[in-house]
């Protein structure tokens, strides 16, 4: 690979105004929200739709131009679009590792990944890697010989860089009025590694997040989020959120940190880029160099980037363009109940309900949102049971970025199950709670001892966002 310096090509224009002709006949038709984008039932304001379906998470925003429908269509397309290892007329360049051949392969329906069954390999789900110390930039330093993703998954004549299998142990959990919950830890182990693992390589388990909704993250202003930050507890409320200041390639500077399980990406260009070199082995104008190089599976071939610039820009349109699920049941008195509880268990003190997006003329379906995404973008430190023991830019082993919980409820539905956390131990939104430690561990004690209806109502707040 000849190029380290991210290269930027100009957007195909031409190949867009055809596909406005060939896409227009197709798009896809959500009921929008019609009452005020200023009502907190609108989950992502005006961008906020009506769907408790199978295909609840992949809407565009409801507003958009006709210009702008046809690009998000278009990176829907790509988002979807299968590779295969070159040559290929179609879609080449997969590999010669990797974990998924693409997108929607991890985040199905827009949603969540889960951990693998019994003698399955992981699809929707990777392991990062490192060793002690950090990287240019301040950044996790790449395992040598591995780099800094562990793929399972190579190309006719390369090797796997190892196979993963999860084993479990539970611990029954006893809570007020008698109810048993048994909480379940993953145990890893690695098999068939092509060379040996480097001494200290650290490993951080993730399931794919949902994609729905980040635009609107992203379109919160850093100060909005920094102002939420307490790093050294000054209130002494016992929450000391901090952000995580990551590396910015297209910017070349460092910027806070917004998406992956710990904020360490800080944008959704940067964020889909390096998901298409990493899970892929897809290079592109931010990520020019394979995933394998420097290693011994490295081809050695200086090929050009993988991936054009306009279909990146078009994939990081389409996920930042994805509109969010209503709220539902919202006037039930057992939700509005559970959200009091909520509230008084102090979940909302991280699960921050309420948010603004900026004011932006370029792109006003993103202008000045008032949303409910129920998340500060902070990061935490979760107790030690959670932990990966492995930093990232300035997040620690323990620390995790507030996950958003809009949408939460129709995991079920869109996914098929409903495993949470970053690793997917969780199996219920009630062991998820029961898991929390660190700076939550004074709230998951309240769902512990609070009695079994309260629970049920904040289960049933929870379920209808």
């Amino acid at each position: 690979m000849s190029a380290v310096k991210p290269r930027f090509q100009s957007f195909r224009w031409t190949i867009v105004l055809v596909c406005v002709i060939a896409l227009s006949s197709c798009r896809k038709e959500p009921e929008a929200w019609s009452a005020s984008e200023e009502h907190p039932w609108a989950s992502g304001g005006s961008q906020t739709v009506f769907d408790v379906g199978a295909g609840a998470f992949s809407h565009g925003f409801p507003q958009m131009s006709a210009t702008a429908n046809a690009l998000h269509d278009i990176g829907d397309m790509q988002f979807e679009q299968t590779f295969v290892s070159s040559p290929a007329p179609v879609n080449p360049g997969l590999g010669p590792l990797f974990n998924s051949v693409s997108c929607t392969s991890c985040h199905v329906g827009d949603g969540r990944g889960k951990p693998p069954m019994a003698g399955e390999q992981p699809i929707s789900m990777l392991f990062r890697l490192s060793v002690p110390g950090t990287a240019a930039h301040g950044g996790p330093l790449p395992a040598p010989g591995f780099g800094g993703q562990l793929q399972p998954r190579a190309i006719f004549g390369a090797q796997p860089e190892a196979q993963i299998s999860i084993s479990w142990s539970e611990e029954p959990i006893t809570l007020a009025g008698g109810e048993v919950v048994q909480l379940r830890t993953p145990h890893y182990q690695f098999t068939d590694e092509y060379q040996t693992f480097p001494v200290g390589m650290m490993t951080s388990p993730r399931v794919a997040p949902p994609v729905f909704g980040l635009g609107l993250l992203e379109a919160i202003s850093d100060a909005d989020i920094r102002s939420r930050s307490d790093e050294g507890d000054a209130d002494g409320d016992g929450i000391s959120g901090r952000t995580n200041e990551v590396w910015d390639v297209a910017q070349q500077r460092s910027s806070i940190g917004r998406f992956g399980w710990k904020a360490e990406q800080p944008t959704l260009l940067q964020q889909s880029a390096a998901a298409y070199n990493e899970d892929m082995g897809i290079t592109n104008p931010l990520f020019a160099l394979e995933s394998t190089y420097g290693q011994p599976q490295f081809d050695g071939v200086n090929d050009d980037s993988e991936l054009t610039d306009s279909v990146l820009h078009a994939v990081a349109f389409y996920v930042r363009t994805l509109a969010v699920p209503a709220r539902r049941t919202t006037d039930d008195p057992l939700t509005n109940e559970g959200a009091r509880i909520f509230s008084a268990a102090g979940c909302d003190r991280c699960h921050t309900p309420e948010q603004r997006t900026v004011v932006n003329v370029a792109f006003a379906p993103l202008s000045n949102q008032r949303i409910f995404p129920y998340t500060d973008l902070l990061l935490h430190d979760m107790g030690a049971a959670l932990s990966d023991g492995r930093p990232t830019f300035r997040a620690d082993g323990n620390e995790w970025r507030t996950p958003p919980l809009w949408g939460i409820g129709l995991t079920q539905v869109v996914n098929g199950h409903q495993n949470f956390l970053h690793d997917g131990r969780a199996r219920t939104l009630l062991e998820a709670i029961l898991w929390h430690g660190g700076e939550a561990e004074q709230s998951a004690n309240a769902v512990r001892t609070m009695s079994r209806p309260e629970r049920q109502a904040l289960l049933a707040f929870l379920g209808s966002l």
